[in-house]
């Protein structure tokens, strides 16, 4: 499924309406490319929808390639054009079509990913994913994920998401704001954030949490 068919938007909407539909999102993003190390020489964005956390990435490791990996082509183009502008030398920037469940990951530096994750439906599929990630990863290699990881416990998993409903009421009437979390949770899995971390950790890597606030979290994971 597109991202327009996903979220009921126009792509060329995206990158102002995603920031009504994600409270943080701006911050997230900016705490993903700091965890980026900036001696960083190739980097591959997962699900890289409009390039907006691959531009943050090429802004502080300034000498680093780019591999965006992104199934729906719409996107692709925009983030095609949102990196060509940006950088000095657009051929350092390469722009795949395929699900990057099944497209091969080149040898790079880091690795990283904001808000695709979760479309990944089984914890099986995500623990081969970061096996097929760290070792595409050069020693010293990071892995950065930007993601809605709730926490376990239901209680405190209904608060964070209480938290998110009322960043969407900003923008749109309640009813709305709760449609469209019922229709996401049809389509995406929210693995909880120990859970997650686990999973990545069996995968091999050291994991840091260097951003958190409600569901939202930014991992750091280092090979």
């Amino acid at each position: 499924m597109s991202v327009s068919s996903h979220l009921g938007i126009d792509i060329r909407e995206y990158d102002a309406r995603i920031r009504t539909f994600i409270p943080h999102y701006a911050a997230m993003l900016d705490a993903g490319a700091q965890a980026v190390p900036r001696g960083t020489r190739a980097i591959v964005d997962l699900g890289t929808g409009t390039g907006a956390l691959a531009a943050r990435c090429l802004a502080r490791a300034t000498r680093a390639s780019l591999v965006g990996i992104d199934a729906d082509g719409g996107m692709l183009a925009a983030a095609e054009r949102r990196i060509g502008v940006r950088r000095r030398q657009p051929r350092d920037a390469t722009f795949v079509a395929g699900n990057f469940l099944r497209t091969p990951i080149p040898r790079c530096d880091a690795v990283v990913a904001s808000f695709a994750l979760h479309h990944v439906r089984t914890r099986g599929a995500k623990e081969r994913l970061y096996q097929r990630i760290r070792a595409a990863l050069r020693p010293g290699g990071v892995f950065v994920s930007v993601d809605c990881q709730p926490a376990r416990d239901r209680d405190e998993a209904a608060s964070q998401f209480a938290a998110w409903t009322a960043h969407l009421c900003r923008a749109y009437p309640r009813r709305e704001a709760e449609g469209y979390l019922r229709a996401w949770a049809k389509e995406d899995v929210y693995v909880p954030l120990d859970a997650e971390i686990a999973m990545i950790e069996r995968a091999g890597f050291r994991v840091k949490v260097v951003w958190r606030r409600d569901a939202f979290a930014v991992l750091r994971a280092a090979r």
